[in-house]
């Protein structure tokens, strides 16, 4: 146990992540870059706990995408406001695409995490999912990425509680995804709310 207070490294975590969410709210593509290095840090704290799948899924994932959807963002601005992201419409193919590789990742980063001996091995995997699909539907611009972001944030809200019963060091890890929980939700409302403007 490292001790009963937040350590620096999760405190900037929560910081960069909090304003990550709050600009992506807002359509802003700096969310992505904070994203970027909100990826690095969490890789850093999971690494801590022995949480491969966590560390792996945000720098081997959540980060590459974050890269991929800043350069999407940059390059599809918004007709009316082009410090935001102009919204697009998710296709059934896309879902179908998205919903397959979910099934497939999670397959295999099953038997991964098991291999590492992972802790919380069924919520680890099932982190993966709905970090795949969050972060899937960031790069493709569609509302629906928040309600992703969201069941994220409550499987981590559960995997870090664990965490932190046998370290309180990473406690602020679980306030931390309470307050993106809350965030996407108003995420979600202010994407469709743009999104009925940028159609209208």
């Amino acid at each position: 146990m490292r001790g009963c207070g937040p350590d620096g490294l999760t405190l900037a975590a929560a910081w960069v992540g909090v304003t990550s969410l709050i600009l992506a709210a807002k359509g802003n593509v700096w969310a992505q870059f904070l994203m970027i290095l909100f990826s690095v840090l969490y890789g850093v704290i999971s690494f801590r706990f022995r949480y491969w799948g966590e560390m792996m899924t945000y720098l081997g994932m959540s980060l590459p995408m974050a890269v991929w959807s800043a350069v999407t963002w940059l390059k599809n601005p918004s007709a009316g406001n082009g410090s935001e992201v102009a919204i697009r419409r998710l296709e059934k193919r896309q879902a179908l695409i998205v919903a397959g590789l979910s099934v497939l990742v999670t397959g295999a980063f099953y038997f991964i995490l098991r291999w590492f001996r992972t802790p919380n091995l069924a919520f680890s995997t099932v982190s993966v999912t709905t970090g795949l699909l969050a972060a899937a539907l960031t790069m493709l611009r569609s509302s629906y990425y928040a309600l992703g972001c969201a069941a994220n944030d409550l499987v981590l809200i559960v995997l870090w509680s664990l965490a932190a019963m046998k370290d309180p060091v990473y406690a602020p890890v679980v306030v931390n995804f309470a307050i993106f929980f809350l965030n996407d939700l108003y995420g979600f409302v202010s994407w469709r709310k743009r999104e009925r403007l940028q159609t209208a």
